[in-house]
């Protein structure tokens, strides 16, 4: 903070003086109105003055302000900061002095930043979820969403606690489903490499003979030194080619005519599509149950969370029952004709919705489904491991055959 010094008439009528830490003049004479005091000038405190090149009421260093360019902030640090502001809120501290002790003792500086500047809004008299709507690249419109509701109810420090927990989950389940992807991607790394470097720099070598013999080959040893030429002699046009491939199919699956096909396809493909839908409905089930426990009408909460889904097809089955939710209809029933939803959730949605347990509903239908996924995910890893040892091994098996081959024939030849 920056010091500042301050006159004034007091709440007896006589005149008062002193300096006060502050972020800006204008949150001095707020918190010196709360005392009683009418400020008549403020103006910045010699001892207090910001070092040269520092921006005067800013209320953060040079150093932090430099910080804020480093990427974003991870989504857990953001649970970190949000469970610790719901303990304190808890515990009875005021929301402002809450959010000025989490500025002080957080070290992160790319969330320094930004909690530095909500704190300054709610000491100027902003709402905390205006506050946080201003960095929404840290404060989704999920978050703001459920952190309003709670300020109109009148139990922030509950939501805080559930969007804790929520972004907890969440990232438990990305990280889940990232870490069954790492061991198949290096799979496909080293055997691209492997195979890279017999085709480039042995079989050219070992088939020279070959050529030099002058006889018909086998259709196998012809398709292996073709494809080693083709790598040696024109490697910039392989690479150029492949890559152009990735970047157009990936333009392509991100067109709004590209994507919903694709999206549509990777539903239909066996165990990865079944994965990814219960992956996304787990996802969306707990954002709704977290959203409605916290206070977020119905459209809004099916707006917001409708974002969480990964897959467009889910995200038109989702406007399409916000639309049939608003004109009177069951959210149940709207999700089953889709056809996009398991019936399960269906199911315990429509139960949900009977008893006026919706909330409750969907979370144990998130519950169920993100312990499928993890145990899919697991056998699928398991399964993934032997299938790229087999693929890896079939790949240097054809290799070392189609070597073997002409070897082998023309030592009978030579034998006879």
């Amino acid at each position: 903070m920056v010091m500042y010094a301050y006159k004034g008439i007091g709440p007896s009528g006589k005149a008062v003086s002193g300096v006060k830490d502050a972020d800006s003049p204008k949150l001095v004479r707020a918190l010196l109105r709360k005392d009683g005091v009418v400020v008549t000038s403020v103006e910045l405190s010699k001892q207090g003055a910001p070092k040269a090149g520092a921006k005067a009421g800013s209320g953060l260093s040079k150093e932090v302000d430099l910080g804020a360019i480093f990427g974003g902030v991870k989504k857990s640090d953001v649970a970190n900061f949000t469970r610790q502001l719901a303990t304190l809120l808890k515990s009875g501290i005021a929301l402002a002095e809450s959010l000025n002790t989490l500025f002080e003792q957080t070290d992160n500086v790319r969330l320094k930043v930004p909690v530095g500047e909500v704190r300054t809004a709610v000491n100027e008299g902003s709402s905390f979820a205006d506050a946080l709507a201003k960095h929404p690249k840290i404060f989704d419109e999920l978050y703001v969403s459920m952190v309003r509701a709670g300020e109109v109810a009148g139990n922030l420090d509950e939501v805080l606690d559930r969007l804790a927990d929520f972004l907890d989950s969440a990232q438990k389940l990305k990280g889940k489903v990232q870490s069954a992807m790492i061991y198949p991607i290096i799979m496909l790394i080293v055997g691209a490499i492997i195979m890279a470097v017999l085709m480039v720099a042995v079989i050219p070598e070992v088939t020279k003979m070959f050529k030099s013999q002058g006889k018909t080959l086998p259709w196998n040893t012809r398709l292996l030194i073709w494809g080693a030429d083709t790598l040696r002699n024109h490697v910039i046009l392989v690479i150029g080619g492949w890559t152009l491939a990735i970047w157009g199919f990936r333009r392509w699956i991100k067109s709004p005519t590209g994507r919903p096909v694709w999206h549509r396809f990777v539903l239909k493909i066996p165990m990865v599509g079944d994965l990814a839908r219960k992956v996304n409905v787990a996802r969306f089930s707990r954002t709704l149950s977290t959203m409605l426990r916290s206070g977020v009408p119905m459209l809004r909460a099916l707006e917001t969370a409708k974002e969480i889904l990964g897959n467009v097809v889910l995200k038109k089955a989702i406007d399409d029952a916000k639309q049939a939710v608003t004109e009177g209809e069951s959210l149940a029933v709207t999700l089953k004709k889709s056809g996009q939803f398991p019936a399960m959730m269906t199911h315990m949605t429509a139960v949900g919705e009977r008893a006026g347990q919706l909330e409750q509903m969907l979370e144990r239908v998130a519950t169920t489904y993100e312990n499928e996924v993890d145990l899919r995910l697991s056998r699928l890893t398991s399964m993934l491991e032997p299938l790229m040892l087999v693929a890896m091994g079939g790949s240097v098996a054809f290799v070392v055959f189609s070597i073997l081959q002409p070897i082998m024939s023309m030592g009978s030849f030579g034998g006879k």
